[in-house]
């Protein structure tokens, strides 16, 4: 299908790899390739990404009156007369007529595993990319931060690991970017679009910190310790929770000996300072002896 420029097969029952080709450039005129919400799965569709030649050029668009405008529309020098409903930005959208420079990919809600293909960073003209809802793994590669004109990029709801790379602040024209609910780390690339993205973007990546999270990178995440702070890890070398748990030991123990002592009385020097009164001992000593009908008794006198 040499001519072939708009193939979308979105919400179907679908289903199973997508196989391998022997054909070179199987559709190099094909600039909307939408497989959305179907039951695909193994990996991303390598072959056909690779034969993509028309997304691989980017179309630069000269502004021109509304007479050549259409007076080129009609020769289909700059739009299609076709309709189709694609995603667009996160949203559905019906596009009346197709822009020859519109390129857009979407693979999303599938069961697409593997990495993401480096390849996709040599179609330059891409404009939407949404690999979302997979159970694609591995890094994000950098070369995607090669396409230029790249206006929506989703990736949520994956697998992916790594960080994010700091390729991705070269998309100048990026309006719209979700990465969240997947696996990522590290701090944030800082800079141009990056700016002006949301929590909503990263959200559901635990190891993700630095603007626009609240979680903090490195030691930005520790409030300075005040000089005066006895608990301060710095000036014990360890944390303040092992500090804790040993005075409250103490302290438990402590009560604990204090009541023994109080219980036995001594030593009675320790309890009369504490208001106690000491235990009294009772002291026998032999006073007298004496017989009677012939027999010895020791009389004791009890002594205090």
């Amino acid at each position: 299908m040499q001519n072939l420029e708009v193939l979308v097969l979105r919400e179907n029952r679908l289903y199973g790899p997508v196989a391998n080709i022997n054909i070179k450039n199987p559709f190099p005129s094909l600039i909307i390739f939408d497989i959305s919400c179907n039951n695909f799965s193994g990996p991303l569709p390598k072959d056909y990404i690779q034969s993509f030649d028309a997304m691989k050029n980017v179309i630069q668009v000269v502004e021109v009156s509304s007479s050549q405008y259409m007076q080129r529309m009609e020769v289909g020098d700059m739009t299609y007369y076709d309709s189709v409903t694609i995603t667009v930005k996160g949203n559905n959208i019906v596009m009346v007529k197709i822009p020859i420079a519109f390129a857009n990919i979407d693979l999303s809600q599938n069961m697409f595993q593997g990495e993401i293909l480096n390849v996709i960073g040599e179609l330059h003209a891409l404009k939407g990319l949404n690999l979302s809802h997979n159970r694609l793994t591995g890094p994000i590669p950098q070369s995607i931060g090669n396409l230029l004109n790249m206006e929506s990029l989703d990736l949520s709801s994956n697998i992916l690991t790594g960080v994010v790379p700091a390729e991705l602040t070269n998309l100048n024209n990026l309006e719209v970017l979700n990465l969240s609910h997947n696996h990522l780390m590290g701090e944030i690339p800082r800079g141009k679009q990056f700016n002006t993205f949301s929590n909503d973007s990263y959200e559901g990546n635990i190891g993700l910190c630095g603007f626009p999270l609240t979680e903090k990178c490195g030691l930005e995440q520790h409030s300075p310790p005040s000089a005066n702070n006895f608990w301060s890890e710095e000036k014990f070398g360890f944390g303040w929770i092992p500090v804790a748990i040993g005075y409250g030991c103490r302290f438990v123990i402590g009560i604990g000996i204090g009541y023994f002592v109080f219980l036995i009385g001594k030593p009675r020097w320790l309890v009369m300072i504490f208001g106690g009164q000491p235990t009294r001992r009772m002291n026998r000593r032999r006073t007298r002896v004496r017989r009677t009908n012939g027999s010895t008794i020791n009389q004791m006198v009890p002594m205090s």
